[in-house]
């Protein structure tokens, strides 16, 4: 077992053709204390597999969505600029739980003014994406997109469930009224 590890600077030696390892007390110290350390690192991250598990569980929706963020210009800013050829989009996983849109900042819904459509692109050495977007009162705008329609579909519609937003021709906004 002991010749499965590359323990360089440990003396060996053999005796009736068995092989041994001598350490120092301080060394065998310096190994346990290791050991404690990587079962504790283990305790932990089997916790937080166990929580993102049970988040997982129980949320409403969950996926990888390609994501970028813009912010809305204030009124007297200059418009945003064009970046409709920059390629800016991060794939991240995304959770629809409870009252929160994570790992976004983990986005309150309440938050959430407005959800639409944008318009489908198509890059390159990617097939066609078809996209949506999320406003909050904070003027941060999420942009998102995915290869499936379906996808997009069921974000949109439930985002609008969740936001209680309704929906009014390519445009989402609460309490009924739609922006054209």
């Amino acid at each position: 077992m002991l010749n499965l590890f590359s323990l360089r600077g440990l003396p060996w030696t053999g005796a009736d053709g068995q092989q041994k390892v001598q350490l120092a007390a301080t060394e065998l110290e310096s190994l346990r204390s290791e050991l404690a350390d990587i079962e504790e690192r283990e305790a932990h991250m089997k916790a937080r597999l166990e929580h993102i598990d049970g988040i997982l569980r129980s949320a409403r929706l969950s996926g990888y969505l390609y994501i970028r963020t813009r912010w809305t210009a204030l009124p007297g800013e200059p418009a945003p600029m064009d970046d409709t050829k920059i390629n800016d989009w991060l794939p991240r996983f995304i959770v629809l739980h409870g009252q929160y849109l994570s790992p976004q900042d983990s986005t309150l819904l309440s938050d959430v003014v407005e959800v639409g459509s944008l318009p489908s692109f198509t890059r390159e050495d990617e097939g066609t994406r078809y996209s949506f977007y999320i406003l909050t009162r904070q003027g941060q705008r999420y942009e998102c997109s995915h290869v499936s329609q379906v996808q997009v579909d069921t974000w949109l519609s439930a985002l609008q469930t969740g936001c209680k937003v309704v929906s009014e021709s390519d445009v989402l906004v609460p309490n009924g009224s739609s922006k054209k």
